[in-house]
């Protein structure tokens, strides 16, 4: 082991005790992010249902599907199906909704009879106020998958779901 021989010996060895220490620290400071940006991150296995790298512009269009979905499998539509419509829907859509089905015999917001298996929420434009979504609904088994496309309106001021078309 090499010994500094200085005048000042006590003093010197704090310096240089002084200085490695802010040497480890400004190295384990570089280090760590660095290793945080090389960390491998792990994909998911399967798609998601939605993706969240469009949010917040889908994720309000991709929260009400998801719910929607759920509550309509789990009751047939009853009571939390018409709360959600009611709090993700502006009034002018819900009687759009209403006058669409009396005419279709279908639910207004899937389009249809049934309960599909799936959905997947895509942003699409946006300007004037108003952001679009398209919504694929996935219908069928895992190895006869068809798919349904409907395009979403969401106003930015009020935050709500203001037009389904197919």
């Amino acid at each position: 082991m090499t010994q500094l021989r200085t005048a000042q010996r006590p003093r010197s060895r704090r310096v240089i005790g002084r200085t490695l220490l802010a040497a480890a620290l400004l190295t384990a400071v570089a280090a760590v992010p660095a290793a945080a940006a090389a960390a491998p991150q792990g994909a998911p296995a399967t798609a998601p249902a939605h993706r969240d790298r469009d949010a917040p512009r889908d994720q309000l269009v991709a929260h009400f599907y998801g719910s929607y979905l759920d509550a309509i499998a789990a009751e047939g539509g009853g009571r939390l199906a018409t709360a959600l419509r009611s709090f993700y829907l502006t009034p002018a859509l819900r009687a759009e909704l209403k006058r669409w089905e009396a005419r279709n015999h279908a639910d207004g917001v899937l389009r249809s009879q049934d309960v599909p298996a799936g959905f997947r929420v895509t942003a699409s434009d946006s300007g004037a106020g108003h952001t679009w979504s398209t919504v694929r609904l996935t219908w069928g088994t895992t190895a006869h998958r068809t798919y349904t496309y409907l395009s979403v309106r969401q106003d930015l001021g009020t935050g709500k779901i203001s037009a389904i078309q197919d």
